[in-house]
């Protein structure tokens, strides 16, 4: 019995032993320890270097220390309705509330805020939540849709205010980030480069006057944005993201920001006056391309071209004239027209500033006072009513394959509808040819070359024909009144 015994305990011994071995085997019965658990390998593929480091460094510090001073702005705006209303036509295009997004900028600490105009535009209500979480009602202090700016306020005091910068020192290539609220995803931090300066004629501003003079960048910026800062890796802001390229309505590639330094310059005036009184020099201008700078005589393309004189404006009581090539304002150059209205867009009525000008083949200095434009202003030519009407057969005509153009001379009636004393008008513009490529259209009139008076298509042709190989500036005006001067190259 005692054996029986004794193999008995044995046997209870031996399962044991193998049923031990089999829970400590891996075939899952019992899960290992905590501590005993090792994933993935001891060290990461790549050590960063010191100047690696310090980099990403940069972008988390301006992250957490400028995040805090951008603001999320919502807007309950009243629109008309774009869809009209399909039952009640006398209701058609009936005004109704819409609410939109938007960000902000704190500049000072008692709560004055830079943000765009048309965040703010037709605003019955604006709130502001901080970074904190705290939420404000907002008032508009003043807007300017000619920049896209507006300043708003809230009641609130020791609050953080972001450094702005100086954009004139930002150069192609460089690192910016951009933070704002971008599809009401508070606090978003992107980043990127500057991808061009000085960009303008996008059409985003709807008005003559308007000054576009974007930053270019490849930041990510989506509606929501607009209003927010574009930072460079100091924390300066140096530009108020404004508007994106898309064809979708969301970001594909490229946004655009207004310039930090002519937003200083609009939002001090926003504050202390509600308004801009912004000053103008009173001139129509365009951009001088190659053909231009040949028939003047220039050595390249640079500066900008004087159109036309604005009556009553602050050139009309200068010594400037059409056809003026202005190099630099203030010392410092202009090549396109946006950069001029961006440097004067700065300045306020009754500033001087200082024109660098090209006439007649020398560079000439003279100073202008700045005006406020009078918005029923016209830039009408005056008519000679004692012109005769000697060249106005429309039977005469000229075709000018040269230059893909063809010419007739005026009628009286045309004279008087397009207000000219002389000129010829534009007949017929062949495709591809040197007139298309620079813009000039059927219906025109070329009132004249290289400064000259043009009274018929037989001084034209004889002006066309001793150029060949060169360039003439032709001054023409179109059914709107509106002139402007336009370099033609003539093939040998």
């Amino acid at each position: 019995m005692k054996s029986k015994g004794l193999w008995g305990a044995l046997a209870l011994v031996f399962v044991g032993i193998i049923f031990g071995a089999v829970l400590v085997s891996g075939f899952g019965l019992v899960r290992p320890s905590m501590a005993d658990i090792k994933l993935g390998a001891p060290m990461p593929p790549v050590t960063l270097n010191a100047n690696a480091s310090e980099f990403s460094k940069a972008f988390i510090e301006v992250a957490k220390n400028v995040t805090p001073e951008i603001v999320q702005i919502t807007v309950v705006a009243k629109t008309e309705n774009p869809h009209g209303n399909l039952f009640f036509f006398p209701f058609q295009n009936m005004p109704k509330e819409e609410e939109g997004s938007g960000s902000g900028i704190i500049i000072t600490h008692d709560g004055y805020i830079i943000t765009n105009n048309h965040v703010v535009k037709d605003a019955k209500s604006v709130k502001v939540n901080l970074y904190d979480g705290r939420t404000f009602t907002a008032k508009v202090i003043g807007t300017d849709p000619l920049t896209d700016i507006a300043v708003i306020k809230i009641n609130a005091s020791n609050l953080p205010v972001a450094y702005l910068g100086d954009s004139d020192s930002l150069k192609v290539g460089q690192w910016v980030m951009a933070i704002g609220n971008p599809l009401s995803l508070t606090s978003t931090v992107t980043q990127g480069i500057v991808s061009a300066l000085g960009r303008g004629r996008l059409g985003l501003i709807n008005n003559s006057y308007g000054v576009e003079d974007y930053i270019q960048t490849d930041a990510v910026i989506n509606p929501g944005n607009s209003g927010g800062a574009l930072v460079d890796l100091s924390g300066a802001v140096v530009g108020v993201n404004a508007a994106i390229a898309t064809s979708t309505g969301s970001y594909i590639g490229y946004g655009f920001a207004i310039p930090i330094n002519l937003v200083k310059s609009v939002s001090k005036e926003l504050i202390a006056y509600g308004k801009v009184t912004r000053g103008y020099i009173g001139v129509q201008i365009g951009e001088v391309d190659d053909a231009i700078a040949k028939s003047l005589g220039m050595n390249k393309p640079e500066g900008v071209i004087v159109q036309s004189i604005v009556p009553g404006g602050a050139a009309s009581k200068e010594d400037i004239k059409p056809g003026d090539v202005i190099l630099k304002v203030d010392g410092k150059s202009v090549n396109k027209p946006n950069e001029l209205q961006a440097m004067v867009a700065t300045k306020s009525a009754g500033s001087k500033v200082n024109l660098t000008i090209f006439r007649n083949g020398k560079e000439i200095d003279r100073s202008v006072t700045l005006k406020e434009r009078a918005d029923d202003t016209k830039n009408e030519p005056v008519i000679n009513k004692d012109n005769s009407d000697e060249n106005n057969s429309e039977s005469n005509t000229v075709d000018l394959k040269s230059i893909g153009l063809s010419v007739r001379n005026l009628t009286s009636q045309e004279r008087s509808d397009y207000k000219v004393s002389n000129g010829i008008i534009i007949s017929d513009v062949k495709p591809y040819g040197e007139a298309q490529n620079q813009q000039l259209g059927q219906g025109m009139v070329i009132t004249e070359v290289n400064k000259e008076p043009i009274k018929n298509v037989t001084d034209f042709k004889k002006i066309v024909d001793s150029k060949k190989g060169s360039a003439i500036l032709v001054k023409v005006v179109d059914s709107k009144g509106t002139s402007m001067f336009v370099g033609l190259e003539i093939p040998e």
